[in-house]
């Protein structure tokens, strides 16, 4: 999976990276999902590690972690 600036980030870390992007943001599972317009389901299964979120999911994640500016940057970082 590719997030932002093109880095390459595969499971398990995938997600635990969009677990760290969601505490970051303050909002639970389900008000994640609604964000991404998927299912609760959906995001847990992207951060136990059982499935990874499809393309349109990731440039979604992208531009989330675009917005969230300095912080995300920081983030991202850790997954380097």
């Amino acid at each position: 999976m590719s997030i932002s600036k093109k880095i390459i980030i595969e499971q398990p870390k995938v997600g635990q990276l969009i677990q760290d992007i969601r505490l970051l943001m303050g909002l639970t599972q389900e008000e994640f999902a609604l964000i991404l317009g998927v299912t609760f389901p959906t995001v847990n299964r992207w951060e136990n590690g059982h499935t990874k979120p499809s393309r349109l999911a990731v440039k979604q994640i992208e531009g989330l972690i675009e917005k969230l500016g300095e912080p995300g940057d920081i983030l991202l970082s850790k997954y380097e």
